[in-house]
C-alpha cells in the first residue's frame, strides 16, 4: 500500500502538471484571441518590441508608459492625439506584447532601446516625447542622448531623481519588497495562479485573489487594490488584454528589473540634466504634495519654453483621470513646434 508521503507527492505533482497545462492553454488562447494592435519590430539584437501607430499627419508623438505599464495605458489619450499628430505608443522589453528583456536595465539603456525601435520602424524625427511616471526618466534620457531628434517634451506626473538618490531606509525596503514580490508573481504566473486569480476578479469574485494577496502582507494587498482601480479606468475593451499580459511571468520579471533600476536611473538623470531650449510641459497631479509640486516647477524651469500644469482632479495616473489635460499639453507642444518651423523635413536637412 502506498505510503502517505508518496500519495501527497503524487497529488502535488499532479496539481502542478494540471496548473502548467492550464497556464499553457490560456497563453495559447490569449495569443490567438488578443493579437497585438501594432507591429513587432526587431530592434537589431534579436529582440522585438511592440509599436502601435495611430494617426497619419503631423509630427511624431511618442508615448512612454509608467514603470510596469504598457502601451495600453495610453488608450484614452492616443486616439485623441492621433487627430492632430502621428502617434506611437510602445511596450518596453518584457511588457505586454514585446519580447522578454535581458539582464539589468536603466533609463539610459531603455532610451537606447526606444531609439533603436524608432530607427528600425522608420519613424521620422523630430519627436515630441510624452512620458508618464518612470517613462519620464526614459524620455528625458532620450532627449539627453539624442537632442537633435527631440522637438518637445510632455512629462506626466514625473518621478524625479532626488527622491531615489536620497531615499531613506523605509523607501529602500519598499523597493526591495517590490522586487521580491515581482519575483513571487513571476513564479505564480508560471503555474497559472495569477491567471486563475485574474479570471476570478474578471467574474467579480474577489475572495480568493484578496486572500492570496493578503498572504504577502497588507502593502501587497493595498497595492493590488490600487492597481485594479487604475486598470478599471481604462476603456473596458482593453481589460482582457491587460489581464492576459499580467497572466504571463515575463511582465513580473520586467517589473523587478525596472524597480531595481530606479537608483541607477535616477543617477543617470541627475548627471544628464541641463538647460533646454525646446517646449516642455510638466503636468502635476492635484494629489501631489507641495514638495513634488515644487520639484515639478523646477523641472519646467529647465526649459526657456517650459511651463507647469496642475491637473486639479487627478491622481498619479493623470492620463486616465483627466486625459483631456494631457491631450491639451501635447497639442500645445505640437503647435509650439509648428510655430517654430520644426518639421520632419527641417529636421532631416
Amino acid at each position: 500500500m502506498p505510503s502517505p508521503l508518496w500519495i501527497l507527492l503524487s497529488i502535488g505533482v499532479l496539481a502542478i502538471a494540471i496548473a502548467l497545462l492550464y497556464q499553457r492553454a490560456g497563453t495559447r488562447r490569449d495569443a490567438r484571441t488578443i493579437p497585438p494592435p501594432g507591429e513587432l519590430v526587431d530592434i537589431g539584437d534579436g529582440r522585438r518590441l511592440h509599436l502601435h501607430r495611430a494617426g497619419g499627419d503631423g509630427p511624431s508623438v511618442i508615448f512612454d508608459a509608467g514603470i510596469a505599464a504598457s502601451s495600453l495605458s495610453w488608450s484614452r489619450v492616443q486616439p485623441l492625439a492621433a487627430a492632430f499628430a502621428r502617434t506611437y505608443s510602445y511596450d518596453r522589453a518584457g511588457l505586454a506584447w514585446s519580447d522578454a528583456g535581458r539582464g539589468p536595465v536603466s533609463a539610459g539603456s531603455l532610451a537606447r532601446d526606444l531609439h533603436a525601435l524608432l530607427t528600425a520602424a522608420k519613424v521620422p524625427p523630430p519627436y515630441v516625447l510624452v512620458g508618464h511616471s518612470f517613462g519620464t526618466f526614459v524620455i528625458r534620457m532620450f532627449a539627453a542622448e539624442f537632442p537633435a531628434e527631440v522637438s518637445g517634451l510632455v512629462l506626466v506626473d514625473p518621478i524625479y531623481a532626488s527622491e531615489f538618490l536620497t531615499m531613506p531606509s523605509p523607501g529602500r525596503r519598499r523597493i526591495a519588497g517590490g522586487v521580491f514580490l515581482s519575483h513571487v508573481g513571476s513564479g505564480l504566473a508560471r503555474v497559472g495562479v495569477v491567471r486563475a486569480c485574474l479570471d476570478l476578479l474578471a467574474r467579480g469574485s474577489t475572495r480568493v485573489p484578496r486572500g492570496i494577496s493578503r498572504a504577502f502582507g497588507s502593502e501587497a494587498s493595498s497595492t493590488l487594490d490600487r492597481l485594479v482601480g487604475e486598470v478599471r479606468k481604462l476603456p473596458p475593451e482593453v481589460w482582457p488584454a491587460v489581464r492576459a499580459h499580467w497572466s504571463q511571468s515575463k511582465g513580473f520579471a520586467a517589473m523587478a528589473r525596472h524597480l531595481r533600476s530606479l537608483e541607477r536611473s535616477a543617477a543617470e538623470i541627475a548627471r544628464s540634466e541641463r538647460p533646454l531650449e525646446i517646449p516642455l510641459v510638466v503636468i502635476t497631479a492635484g494629489s501631489q504634495p507641495e514638495a513634488a509640486r515644487l520639484e515639478h516647477a523646477r523641472m519646467a524651469a529647465l526649459s526657456s519654453a517650459g511651463r507647469q500644469v496642475i491637473s486639479r482632479h487627478a491622481g498619479h495616473w493623470v492620463h486616465l483621470d483627466e486625459p483631456d489635460v494631457v491631450v491639451a499639453a501635447i497639442r500645445d507642444v505640437v503647435d509650439h513646434c509648428r510655430r517654430r518651423g520644426v518639421t520632419e523635413s527641417s529636421a532631416s536637412r
